[in-house]
């Protein structure tokens, strides 16, 4: 039985949604998502450490059980940053409908850092100070040995939208392409629901919530999260030859969630906010005309 390609694709941006629009489209019936959510196959450009790229044979192994007549999905939270998933994308699926989910660039930084430093691709605590260090990570210095994705620490790249979003309606369209606002998710999660399904041409579900996911995380124990993410060469290989795929994966997401505290993420010092939203204003007017949408809310100064 030939495998089709999935008809659908979120692909980002990173802290802006992705996890929730994840969830929900996998809990309709008439969807169907592989249960890893982040599986990497498109953005060949992407150098990502802590993850294999997936042959075509094993990316479409995971939709294998899919029932015939579901609407296959797939989601990456790095196939917008990549220069080359959208055309990759296309070659394959070129009628694919593609999500978008956004978020304040300033409040998509601080959450994105937050989460560096949590998983170990980040060494800086100090929002500030990672920020500062660009020029030196851009040069390839002062990486983490534990980075799994380096390019991330390029932060202010992270949220060049606008360039970003055209890569994709170039390829696909504007009518294959929905843009989600974190603003919206948050304030309207039921109107959005509505569009998406929509969007996807799927039946309107409004039992099925949508959840909040991926909250700010910290881990318990630093030397836990080291050890999870690396553990002995020797190890590996025992526990790979002994434990099944899906048990060990499934031990390995208790034994994370396990180590996981979820604090209310500190407050960004105001100063630091403004001089961020005045640096990054000339992206946020640049994707309004992408949009054809009002964000003046983004470059508030309050």
């Amino acid at each position: 039985m030939t495998v089709r390609w999935p008809e659908f694709y979120i692909v980002g941006a990173p802290k802006a949604g992705t996890t929730s629009l994840y969830a929900y489209l996998a809990r309709h019936p008439a969807a169907f998502l592989p249960e890893q959510k982040e599986v990497w196959h498109f953005g060949s450009d992407l150098d990502v450490r802590d993850r294999r790229r997936r042959s075509p044979a094993d990316f479409l192994a995971l939709y294998r059980d899919a029932p015939p007549d579901a609407l296959r999905g797939s989601a990456y939270v790095w196939y917008l940053y990549s220069t080359r998933a959208a055309t990759e994308i296309a070659a394959v699926r070129p009628d694919a409908h593609i999500l978008i989910a956004l978020r304040e660039p300033v409040a998509a930084l601080h959450a994105l850092h937050s989460e560096f430093v949590y998983d170990g691709n980040e060494d800086i605590a100090d929002f500030a100070e990672a920020l500062a260090a660009e020029p030196d990570r851009l040069a390839g210095r002062r990486i983490p040995a534990e980075a799994h994705f380096p390019a991330g620490l390029c932060y202010r790249r992270t949220v060049r939208y606008a360039e970003q979003v055209e890569r994709y309606i170039g390829r696909f369209g504007r009518d294959r392409v929905r843009v989600v606002l974190f603003d919206d998710l948050v304030s309207d999660p039921s109107r959005v629901a509505a569009d998406i399904v929509d969007f996807l041409g799927l039946e309107a579900r409004p039992e099925i919530e949508f959840p909040h996911a991926n909250p700010n995380k910290r881990a318990r124990s630093a030397w836990l999260r080291r050890f999870l993410a690396a553990p002995p060469p020797g190890l590996r290989r025992a526990v790979r030859a002994a434990v099944p795929g899906q048990l060990r994966r499934s031990a390995y997401r208790r034994a994370v969630a396990l180590n996981a505290a979820t604090p209310e993420r500190a407050a960004l010092p105001s100063t630091l906010r403004d001089a961020l939203r005045a640096e990054l204003a000339p992206e946020v007017t640049r994707l309004e005309g992408v949009l054809g949408r009002s964000l003046a809310a983004w470059r508030d100064s309050r």
